[in-house]
C-alpha cells in the first residue's frame, strides 16, 4: 500500500520511497536535528503552500496532507528564520523550505508570504528505529579532494550564485571538460543542485548528500558531515569542480569551514556581490583572494569602475554573451584544462 505521507527532497537519501515505517511522537528531549518527522496540514494554506518532491517537482499542499519532513535550522538574512528548538509543547512548527525543513519560524521580512503552518503527528520509525538523515549517510574510504575548483561565494544569499556557477559550467563543457557541481552550504532544497546538472554538469551534489538538512550547526558537526561528502566527490571521474557556497560564507551556514576543507584544490575564485560596496567589504572582513567579481555589482560600466576603485580587482559581467570570451581565457588559465 502506498504511503499517505508526500516525500520532499530532504527525504531522497533515503528509502522512505520503499520502506515501510510507522509514525510515533516521542518526548522532546529525544528530538535532534536531521530526524525525519511526519507532519499534518491541518489548514488550509494562506502562505507559501508548495513542497518540493524528491524528485525536484513542487507540489501544492492542501488542507488533510501529511508529509515527511527533518528537523532543522534556518538563518536566511534576507528572508527568514527558524529552528526546531523553538517548537511549543502544541507541536506546531513552520515549513522552513519547501525540501522539508522543519522548525518554528522566529522571524521573517514582512513582504514575504507566512511560512506554512503545520502539526507535529510524530517520528519516523523504521523497523522499531528513529529514522534520520544521518542513518543515510553511505560508508566511505578517506580520498582526499583533489579536484581543480571553481569556488562560487558572495555578498549575500539571492545575489545569483546559482547563475554564476551555472554560467561557468556551461562554458567548462562547451570547453570539453567533465563538470561536477556542488553546493557544500545552504537551507536543504534541491533546485540550486539540479539547475547545475540543467546547465550539463555530469554529476551533482549538496550537503544533503552529507545527512544535514541545513548548515546551520556547529563548525565540529559539519566538519564531521563533510569527511563523508568530500571523498564521494573526490572519487568522481571529473576534470573540474564548480562548487557553489550558500549565502555569504561570514553567515551561519559554516561557508567559511566549507572553504578551508576544500581550500587546496580551489584554483579560481568567482565573489558575486551585490554592489561594489559588499565587494569591497567582504574583502575586507573574510580571507579570500577572488580571481574576479562577478553578479549584480558588474551590471554597468559604473559599477564595474567602482569596483576597480575600490578593490582592484577584475569585474566581469559573466551573464552577458559580450564576456563568453574573457571567462573562457580565465577559466583556461587557472584551471590549465588539458580535455
Amino acid at each position: 500500500m502506498a504511503s499517505p505521507h508526500l516525500l520532499p527532497s530532504l527525504t531522497r537519501i533515503s528509502s522512505l520511497d520503499t520502506t515501510p515505517f510507522t509514525v510515533s511522537a516521542l518526548p522532546r528531549g529525544a528530538w535532534a536535528t536531521g530526524d525525519y518527522v511526519a507532519c499534518l496540514v491541518d489548514h488550509p494554506p494562506t502562505g507559501y503552500d508548495e513542497l518540493e518532491l524528491s524528485t525536484g517537482r513542487m507540489r501544492p499542499l492542501m488542507k488533510g496532507q501529511r508529509f515527511i519532513g527533518a528537523l532543522g535550522e534556518r538563518r536566511a538574512t534576507l528572508s527568514g528564520t527558524g529552528d526546531w528548538r523553538l517548537t511549543g509543547t502544541d507541536g506546531r512548527m513552520h515549513l522552513l523550505t519547501s525540501a522539508g525543513l522543519l522548525g518554528t519560524c522566529s522571524s521573517k521580512a514582512p513582504f514575504l508570504p507566512d511560512f506554512l503552518d503545520v502539526v507535529y503527528e510524530g517520528h519516523v520509525h523504521v523497523n522499531g528505529t528513529k529514522a534520520t538523515m544521518a542513518q543515510c549517510i553511505p560508508d566511505v574510504s578517506h580520498t582526499p579532494f583533489q579536484i581543480p575548483t571553481v569556488l562560487v561565494t558572495g555578498t549575500s544569499m539571492s545575489m545569483g550564485k546559482t547563475t554564476v556557477a551555472k554560467t561557468i559550467i556551461h562554458r567548462l563543457k562547451r570547453l570539453g571538460a567533465r563538470v561536477l557541481g556542488a553546493k557544500l552550504t545552504g537551507a536543504g532544497r534541491y533546485r540550486d543542485v539540479q539547475a547545475m546538472s540543467d546547465a550539463g554538469a555530469d554529476v551533482i551534489f549538496d550537503f544533503v548528500d552529507a545527512g544535514l538538512p541545513s548548515t546551520v550547526c556547529p563548525p565540529d558537526v559539519y566538519r564531521k558531515h563533510l569527511r563523508t561528502l568530500l571523498p564521494r566527490m573526490a572519487t568522481e571521474t571529473i576534470d573540474v569542480a564548480v562548487i557553489e557556497i550558500g549565502a555569504s560564507p561570514l553567515e551561519a551556514y559554516n561557508g567559511m569551514t566549507a572553504i578551508g576543507a576544500i581550500h587546496n584544490a580551489v584554483r579560481c575564485v568567482a565573489l558575486v556581490a551585490s554592489d561594489p560596496y559588499a565587494a569591497r567589504g567582504m574583502m575586507e572582513t573574510a580571507d579570500l583572494n577572488p580571481d574576479f567579481v562577478c553578479g549584480p555589482a558588474t551590471n554597468t560600466d559604473a559599477g564595474r569602475s567602482l569596483i576597480d576603485q575600490l578593490t582592484g580587482l577584475r569585474s566581469l559581467n559573466v551573464v552577458d554573451e559580450a564576456t563568453t570570451e574573457t571567462l573562457d581565457q580565465l577559466l583556461d588559465e587557472k584551471l590549465g584544462l588539458t580535455v
